[in-house]
């Protein structure tokens, strides 16, 4: 009997104590989550310089109802094993930036952006939140991109649409950009209109001048030539659809110095656009040249900049579509033939006679982006790949100005980097198998157009002059609020440009010979 009471008690004494032991820790596991779960502490923590006053902006935090989502709503996903689990990975990362990392080294832009968002944002979170997709406050516009959400959810993260739903940026907007080109014209009309386009009297470069505007840009005589297309087996980050290298021969041609501005191309949108052109163009009996009749792009939705500005800035956001209207517009203004580069074309000019993976001649290897060991024991490249191409190892998040950039040696700007361009190829992976050796303008039909050159987003393994891309029109239009989707304006592609090419006339020449 004494030795049960022994035992009794030894029950009493380790049970109650392992009971208050017990809830001492469930209570302090649930202040420690609550306490580290609070917009102070994510704030305290997390040192992006102004995601907080951002979010204070947002309708997620600003709102008519006074509700307010919190940090850990949109960025852990909802109560249960898995919000712990990403609770102690995404604490972990952010606990060791804010020790370790300065925040000048990290690119807070790119982070801001779609792509990198998507994975800092959890849908299920999303739809936990908002259960009823098509309330009856839900506008026309909404029902139709919500609508075209639910036949594609298993393709598409809320916040395709509502990125900056958690963080204001005044530059994202659903509603029609009315105002595009306004101020660019205000701007160019109080510079020297140009009554006439260049005369070309030989093969030389030129400046052209865009009549009836104060635009002008400069043009490059390419000399013809053969070269190697494509890339050849041995090369380092080589794609199938590079080959196979193959002879090619071309005519004299013109190709622009840098990239198409947006000073050229809001000089087309002003006289083009289809919604709100000026009135005296359609007045009865007014005579109207074949320029002002082309109809061009409606008003974007949004300030297809980016907010990054305009000017001399490479123009972006419009579709191939719209490049070649761009292209005809030129043509008739100028009286030459302008159009899109073809593939053949654009790696002639970008190769300028080199043979190598770019044309600095140096291997990817030398300024590809990478960790901390990777850049403490690589060596230099032999040339400051910085003033030459604007790309993700040095790009901060958006596109540059040309000036300043140094040329490739044709003395063409930008060829690599900055903005990926539009050629005028329909793209084929494997169209080097048959492509013709003269003048070649690649297939007869397709889906996509070739893409080429990278961007600021780009990695130096893109950065080759044989690299091929392609448009992705599906892709580049997800978040497009307008069903049937625009053709003139990519709303998720904010990274291709196009240049412009001139077509040599021999008989310039000849006449003057």
């Amino acid at each position: 009997m004494h030795k049960e009471n022994i035992k009794t008690n030894r029950f009493i004494y380790l049970f109650v104590p392992g009971i208050l032991l017990g809830f001492l820790l469930i209570y302090t596991g649930n202040k420690l989550m609550h306490i580290t779960s609070t917009d102070t502490y994510c704030a305290s923590c997390h040192s992006h310089p102004d995601a907080t006053s951002s979010w204070k902006l947002s309708s997620h935090a600003n709102n008519s109802s006074g509700i307010i989502v919190h940090c850990v709503d949109c960025h852990l996903p909802p109560e249960g094993i898995p919000h712990l689990t990403e609770k102690i990975k995404s604490g972990s990362k952010d606990l060791y930036s804010k020790l370790f990392k300065a925040d000048s080294s990290i690119n807070w832009k790119e982070k801001s952006e779609l792509a990198q968002a998507k994975r800092f944002t959890y849908k299920e979170s999303c739809v936990n939140c908002h259960q009823n997709i098509f309330p009856v406050s839900l506008s026309k516009e909404g029902e139709k991109a919500h609508l075209y959400y639910s036949q594609n959810e298993n393709k598409l993260h809320c916040i395709n649409c509502h990125l900056n739903v958690g963080h204001y940026n005044k530059n994202s907007i659903h509603a029609k950009n009315v105002s595009f080109g306004k101020k660019g014209a205000e701007v160019e009309a109080q510079n020297k209109i140009y009554t006439e386009p260049a005369k070309l009297k030989s093969f030389e470069n030129f400046t052209e001048m865009i009549p009836g505007t104060s635009v002008k840009f400069d043009m490059v005589a390419i000399d013809g030539g053969k070269f190697l297309m494509g890339s050849p087996k041995n090369e380092k980050f080589r794609k199938p659809d590079e080959g196979p290298q193959h002879e090619v021969s071309l005519k004299n041609f013109y190709i622009g110095r840098t990239e198409v501005t947006w000073d050229e191309f809001i000089a087309f949108y002003n006289e083009t656009a289809s919604e709100g052109r000026p009135e005296e163009k359609t007045k009865p009996g007014k005579k109207v040249s074949k320029a002002d009749a082309i109809t061009g792009a409606t008003p974007p939705y949004g300030p297809p900049d980016q907010g990054w500005g305009m000017g001399k800035r490479p123009a972006i956001t419009m579709t191939h579509h719209s490049a070649e209207v761009y292209c005809e517009w030129l043509s008739l203004k100028t009286g030459k033939k302008y159009r899109l580069p073809t593939e053949a074309e654009w790696e002639y000019a970008c190769r300028a006679g080199t043979t190598g993976p770019n044309f600095l001649n140096i291997d990817p290897k030398y300024f590809e982006k990478g960790g901390f060991l990777k850049n403490l024991f690589r060596k230099a490249p032999p040339v400051n790949v910085d003033s030459y191409i604007n790309y993700a190892g040095n790009s901060t998040g958006m596109t540059s100005e040309p000036s300043g950039m140094k040329t490739n040696p044709y003395g063409l700007v930008n060829m690599l980097g900055n903005v990926a361009e539009f050629c005028s190829d329909w793209y084929d992976p494997s169209a080097y198998a048959s492509s013709v050796s003269e003048n070649p303008r690649g297939p007869a039909s397709g889906t996509e157009h070739v893409v080429r050159g990278g961007s600021f987003k780009s990695e130096s393994k893109d950065l080759r002059s044989a690299a091929r891309d392609h448009t992705k029109t599906k892709d580049w239009l997800v978040t497009d609020p307008q069903m049937p989707k625009s053709i003139w304006w990519y709303s998720d592609c904010n990274f291709v440009g196009f240049r412009v090419v001139c077509e040599f006339d021999e008989n310039i020449e000849n006449n003057n010979q």
